[in-house]
């Protein structure tokens, strides 16, 4: 039986080793290719870090093996549109501390039928 509902679908999977993790912004991986309404950043890496989502400014830190996850479209009331990571957009990283083992990653999904 096949559902005609939106279901929930995946993009390729992002990531940036320690050892490309520099003091300046560095693009972990490709830009979206999908408007993504769910993503996570994960850093795995063994030192705090600095994300930005437009490689100039500084948006949010992350601990060792910490996670910002959202949820863009949970506890929604307004009807009128959708709320979403835009499609194109590239998430950024650079070290405050220096970085000796681990990854940063980047998860999305979207929208799909």
């Amino acid at each position: 039986m096949s559902s005609t509902a939106i279901k929930l679908k995946y993009e390729p999977i992002r990531s940036l080793a320690f050892g490309s993790i520099v003091a300046g912004y560095t693009a972990i991986g490709t830009a979206l290719e999908k408007p993504a309404v769910i993503f996570s950043i994960q850093n795995l890496t063994d030192k705090q870090l600095m994300f930005s989502f437009d490689g100039a400014n500084d948006h949010f830190t992350l601990s060792p093996n910490g996670v910002y996850n959202v949820d863009c479209n949970s506890n929604k009331s307004d009807r009128s549109g959708a709320l979403y990571l835009p499609e194109g957009t590239i998430i950024y990283v650079k070290r405050i501390g220096i970085p000796a083992s681990g990854s940063v990653y980047v998860t999305a999904a979207y929208q799909g039928v």
